[in-house]
C-alpha cells in the first residue's frame, strides 16, 4: 500500500485470528487498513510462532497461511503497543510507543489472558500461568521447566500438557477441577463442531502415548518450595470445589502451569464508553451486535473481547466485523450469501462455546484453599486476610472499595492478574457473585498498556 501510517480507513487493534480475520477481510473489499500489534509478527497468542517456524504441527496453520497472504494489502504495523485511543473529530487517533495512527473506524481484537486464581504458594518461582508456559514454548522452543504439573480448569490445559510433552518435557500430571463429563448435556452443541472432537480425542491420545494422568475434579491447592516450587498439593474437589478431606497428596516437580480460564482485554473498549456486561463464563465483555459494532458508533469488535470462544470463533467474528466495517467506511457491499455462511458458523461456534463455559464454571470452593497469609495483590502483597477485613471489617461492599482500601489492583499489573480474585473475595462477603461493575471498576485503565516515557518524548508530534 501507498497510504501513508496515520490515514486509514480502518485500524484493526490486534494481529492475533479476529484481528487477522477483520484486517484481511477489510482489504479484500477494498478499505485502507492499518493491522496494529505488539508483537513482531502477525498471529497472536494462539499462532504465536517463531520467524524460522514453517508452521508444522500448528492447529489452524491454514487459516492463518490465507489471512497472512493478504498482508501486502494493508500495512501490518508491528512493535505498536497500543496504549490508549480517543475519538478526534470525525474518526480515531491511536496513540502507540511509536507515534499515533489515525483511521476513521475501528476492529478491536486485543484477545485476552490468563485468568488466575490464587493459592498457597502461587507466587513461587517456577509457578507461571498456562499461557505463559505455552508463549515460551511457541515463541521461544523454550520448556518452562523439567518435570512440570499442568492444573486449572478448561480446554486450554490440554494443548499446554501436549505441547510440553511433545517438547520433551516430563508432564507429572494434568489435573482439571471441573470435568468435560459436563458436554453430555449439550450433545447438539458438541456434535455441531465434529473438529473439537477429534481435536480433544488427539490430544488424550497423547497423553496416553506419554502416560501423563488426566485426573478431574482434582486441583493443585498448594505449592511448596524454598526459593522455587519443588513440589505441590493436590486434592480432589466436591462440585463446588471444596477439598474432599483426606484426598491431599503431594507431588513432586518443578514447574507449575495454573491456568482458569481468560480474562478479556477490555482496556480499549472502556476506554471509549462501549458498554460491557457479564459473560457466560463470569468474565466482564464487551458488547457487540449482529453486525459485531459496539455500542460507540464507529467501533466494532470481534474476538475474545466479545467473551472467550476460541480461534474459530474468532476468525468469524473477525471477518464479519471487516466486512461490515468496510461498508460502512467505504460502501463495500458484502456478499450476501458469504455473510450468512458466517453466520451459521458464529452461531455454531457460539453454541459450543456456551456449552464449554457451562461445563467448566469457576466454583466459588477455590475462596476455601486460601490462608490468611496468601497473597491475593502480588505487586502489592495485599493478603487475603487483608482482602476479607476490608469487607468484614471497614465495609467495603465492591472491588472497588476494597481496592481504595487495600491497595489490590494499584500495582504494576493494574489488576489484570488479581482483579477476577479480588471481585470474588469481595462479592462473597455480602453473599454474592461478582457482578459487571465490579469487574469494570478493576478492568478500566486509562493507559492499555505500559509505555515508556523516553518512547513518549520520541514520538512524532501532534498534529
Amino acid at each position: 500500500m501507498t497510504t501513508s501510517p496515520g490515514d486509514y480507513d480502518l485500524a484493526v487493534l490486534g494481529a492475533g485470528p479476529a484481528g487477522l480475520a477483520a484486517a484481511g477481510s477489510a482489504a479484500q473489499s477494498g478499505a485502507r487498513v492499518a493491522l496494529l500489534d505488539a508483537g513482531d509478527r502477525v498471529g497472536g497468542q494462539y499462532w504465536r510462532h517463531r520467524e524460522d517456524d514453517d508452521g508444522s504441527g500448528h492447529h489452524g496453520w491454514t487459516m492463518l497461511l490465507r489471512w497472512r497472504n493478504i498482508l501486502p494489502r494493508l500495512d501490518f504495523l508491528a512493535r505498536h503497543a497500543v496504549w490508549h485511543v480517543e475519538r478526534i473529530g470525525p474518526g480515531f487517533t491511536v496513540h502507540t510507543g511509536r507515534g499515533p495512527v489515525r483511521a476513521r473506524a475501528l476492529v478491536i481484537a486485543t484477545g485476552a489472558y490468563d485468568r488466575q486464581v490464587p493459592f498457597p504458594g502461587w507466587t513461587l518461582p517456577g509457578v507461571f500461568t498456562a499461557g505463559g508456559v505455552q508463549s515460551l514454548l511457541k515463541g521461544q522452543g523454550v520448556r518452562a521447566g523439567r518435570r512440570i504439573v499442568v492444573a486449572g480448569s478448561g480446554p486450554f490445559l490440554l494443548p499446554v500438557a501436549t505441547g510440553l510433552a511433545r517438547a520433551g518435557a516430563e508432564v507429572a500430571g494434568v489435573f482439571e477441577a471441573g470435568s468435560p463429563a459436563g458436554f453430555a448435556r449439550s450433545p447438539r452443541a458438541v456434535l455441531g463442531r465434529p473438529g473439537k472432537l477429534v481435536e480433544g480425542a488427539g490430544y488424550l491420545k497423547t497423553l496416553a502415548r506419554h502416560r501423563i494422568p488426566y485426573r478431574t475434579r482434582t486441583a493443585v491447592v498448594a505449592a511448596h518450595g524454598e526459593g522455587g516450587v519443588d513440589s505441590v498439593t493436590v486434592a480432589s474437589l466436591d462440585r463446588q470445589w471444596r477439598i474432599v478431606a483426606g484426598t491431599e497428596r503431594g507431588i513432586a516437580c518443578d514447574t507449575v502451569a495454573v491456568g482458569y480460564g481468560f480474562t478479556p482485554q477490555l482496556e480499549i473498549p472502556l476506554q471509549l464508553g462501549c458498554a460491557t456486561r457479564l459473560g457466560l463464563d463470569g468474565s466482564l465483555i464487551a458488547v457487540a451486535d449482529g453486525q459485531q459494532r459496539a455500542t460507540v458508533p464507529g467501533v466494532y469488535l470481534a474476538g475474545e473481547v466479545c467473551g472467550i470462544g476460541g480461534a474459530e470463533l474468532s476468525l468469524v467474528e473477525g471477518e464479519l466485523a471487516g466486512r461490515h466495517a468496510a461498508f460502512a467506511t467505504i460502501g463495500a457491499l458484502p456478499d450476501r450469501k458469504v455473510v450468512a455462511r458466517l453466520l451459521r458458523r458464529r452461531r455454531s461456534a457460539r453454541a459450543f462455546a456456551a456449552a464449554m463455559h457451562a461445563v467448566y464454571p469457576i466454583r466459588p470452593g477455590w475462596q476455601d484453599w486460601l490462608e490468611p497469609s496468601t497473597l491475593v495483590c502480588r505487586c502489592e502483597e495485599v493478603s487475603a486476610g487483608t482482602v476479607r477485613a476490608a469487607v468484614t471489617d471497614l465495609g467495603a461492599t465492591d472491588a472497588r472499595t476494597v481496592k481504595l482500601l487495600a491497595r489490590t489492583g494499584m500495582g504494576w499489573c493494574q489488576g489484570r492478574v488479581c482483579g477476577y480474585a479480588t471481585a470474588c473475595l469481595a462479592a462473597a462477603g455480602p453473599g454474592g457473585e461478582p457482578a459487571a461493575a465490579d469487574l469494570a471498576g478493576l478492568a478500566a485503565r486509562p493507559i492499555a498498556q505500559p509505555v515508556r516515557l523516553g518512547d513518549l518524548a520520541q514520538a512524532p508530534p501532534e498534529p
